[in-house]
């Protein structure tokens, strides 16, 4: 792909804001000012949104913001790692390791929602993999290979742990019930 220079003037929408006279704001900011140059800025605080959800605010504020998110309101076991960061000052990382894990914990809630509303989520579609496998085929591979090893390197760890205590029930069996103490006997 060549890179060419485009005359800006040209383009479909450039310098829309340009004119005055066709500002959306023009009737609420009149004359038009920053808000440093805003002599009220300071003096009065924005219309308070009503607040009719639960809403976790940081510690190290003493009022809630005046606009705030209200889409996703914490519920369920990720609400409530969410509940337990928001004891913690945002400097630490008792706040924002647990946000974290309270992410990937409603990722886990939204799929088993969606499966006993009898919806299968398409985790495929969802995370991008038929894009990924088109433009960044290589790498793409590489990191599905390295989660079926890992995958299978768990899978291989967790159930030899329970051949080996098999093993040592037979054993044990094997002399009575009494433990040996040498690793060849």
């Amino acid at each position: 792909m060549e890179n060419t220079v485009l005359d800006p003037q040209k383009l479909p929408g450039w310098g829309i804001d340009a004119n005055p006279e066709n500002d959306p704001t023009y009737p609420m900011r009149e004359p038009r000012l920053n808000i440093t140059q805003d002599p009220e800025s300071k003096t009065h605080r924005p219309t308070q949104q009503p607040i009719d959800i639960e809403l976790l605010k940081s510690i190290e504020r003493p009022t809630v913001s005046a606009v705030f998110g209200e889409a996703a309101p914490p519920s369920g076991l990720s609400g409530m790692i969410r509940r337990f960061a928001f004891k913690y000052s945002e400097s630490h990382y008792g706040h924002w390791l647990p946000l974290l894990l309270a992410d990937r914990v409603n990722v886990v809630e939204g799929v088993l929602g969606d499966l006993v509303h009898g919806k299968v989520p398409n985790i495929f579609a969802e995370k991008g993999y038929k894009m990924e496998w088109k433009y960044n085929r290589g790498p793409f591979v590489l990191k599905m290979a390295t989660i079926a090893a890992v995958t299978t390197g768990a899978v291989l760890l967790l159930t030899s742990k329970d051949k080996d205590k098999d093993k040592l029930k037979d054993r044990q069996k094997s002399r009575g019930g009494r433990r040996s103490y040498f690793p060849y006997e």
